[in-house]
């Protein structure tokens, strides 16, 4: 009789081939060429330091970046469940994220009509038929509607319909949910396009199963801590001792999708006929690296995908939300051990490499060292970036 735990510990957990992406993302891949054979691009391009380290600089992204354009809060998988709520503060403002009854999503600001108290102080998913204010017990619906008004026979002339709760723009997209952090914004999404959902949807964002979540609180400004996840000049350098071996200087394939960058390079020893190779893990053999603008990273490995939500508090201090995505709940040991394993190594790379450097870049930005940062053809992609950033902060669009 067969053990049904020998039999279990067998099963691997799913994966994707390349016939389960789409043909956009096909197409990048075969234009890959192989490991080695491809000099990279000549270029320098200068920023000046003070893009990172003034106060000024900071509030102008505030204003014309982060409360204008749609961000991402957080993946749809953290919130799936109808009649679930979720406190979210990483942005500098109180939000409430509400899974109706129905399903539907709202985003409000968490505050009180009465007094502005928070309604939801704890950041963590709650199932709630209502939302009541701890302070003076203003009590509203999950849509937001005020319901109960506390002694309201001592308010004269009160009407409940006049206090409903703060509503932002929000919306749901390629497994992402993004809002626009300003009352009075129209709710203008057309930067998350057609391409880039689609692109998520082939890589099962939208019914991924959330392993694990991680906040990191970093002494660096937001740009430095994403300036690592654009370029691959660092890689075989800065993680010469955990991941570089698998990369070394790869060759990438960049396409726009809107404002966002797609970037797909072959691992180490890349051979494009390794593509003939039927039914095999597709993220073993190639990377993709997504900048979803203005202010995420999402990054294949071959069983997992990594989403990092940048959301900056000060010039010099960024909060980093790492989620681990993966294309199942792991069912068997042997799959909890890989994953396991992944979600550390993971949060080891990126906390004491990638965040790492980016806090002592900003150290040595501060001593007034220098007065501008220089970046060469493997980090090409960055000024790319900065272009479209400037654009906005400079009122040309």
């Amino acid at each position: 009789m067969v053990d049904p735990k020998k039999q279990e510990s067998g099963v691997k957990p799913r994966i994707q081939t390349l016939d389960m992406l789409n043909s956009s993302q096909v197409e990048a891949i075969r234009e890959i060429p192989a490991y080695g054979t491809q000099p990279p691009p000549i270029m320098t391009r200068h920023y000046p330091t003070a893009n990172f380290t003034n106060a000024k600089r900071f509030q102008d992204e505030q204003e014309k970046i982060f409360r204008r354009l749609p961000v991402p809060i957080i993946p749809s998988v953290r919130l799936p469940e109808a009649g679930t709520v979720l406190a979210h503060n990483e942005y500098g403002l109180p939000l409430l994220i509400v899974r109706g009854k129905d399903g539907s999503l709202k985003l409000f600001l968490n505050a009180c009509q009465h007094k502005g108290a928070k309604l939801v102080e704890e950041c963590s998913v709650q199932k709630l038929s209502r939302l009541t204010c701890p302070y003076h017990s203003w009590t509203y619906g999950l849509d937001g509607k005020l319901l109960a008004i506390a002694r309201q026979d001592a308010f004269e002339a009160i009407d409940k319909a006049d206090f409903p709760l703060t509503e932002l723009p929000v919306k749901e997209c390629g497994g992402i949910i993004w809002g626009i952090l300003d009352r009075h914004a129209k709710g203008d999404f057309s930067l998350i396009t057609p391409d880039i959902e689609a692109d998520l949807k082939s890589l099962e964002i939208p019914t991924a199963h959330l392993y694990g979540h991680h906040t990191f609180e970093l002494d660096a400004n937001w740009k430095l801590v994403l300036e690592p996840f654009m370029e691959s000049y660092h890689v075989p350098r800065l993680h010469a001792s955990s991941i570089g071996k698998l990369f070394g200087d790869v060759t990438r394939i960049i396409d726009m999708l809107g404002l966002h960058q797609r970037k797909v390079a072959g691992k180490i020893n890349y051979q494009p006929e390794m593509l003939e190779e039927t039914g095999t893990n597709i993220h073993k053999t190639v990377t993709f690296a997504y900048q979803l603008f203005p202010n995420a990273v999402l990054i294949t490995s071959p069983y997992y995908t990594s989403l990092m939500i940048l959301m900056p508090i000060s010039e010099r201090k960024t909060k980093v939300d790492y989620y681990m995505l993966t294309l199942e709940e792991p069912k068997t040991d042997k799959g909890r051990d890989l994953y396991k394993r992944s979600y550390d190594l993971v949060l080891k790379v990126f906390g004491e490499e990638d965040f790492r450097a980016a806090q002592i870049s900003q150290e040595g930005l501060d001593s007034g060292a220098l007065d501008k940062m220089t970046y060469g053809g493997m980090e090409n992609t960055i000024p790319m970036y900065y272009d479209q950033l400037e654009a906005y902060l400079n009122g040309e669009v």
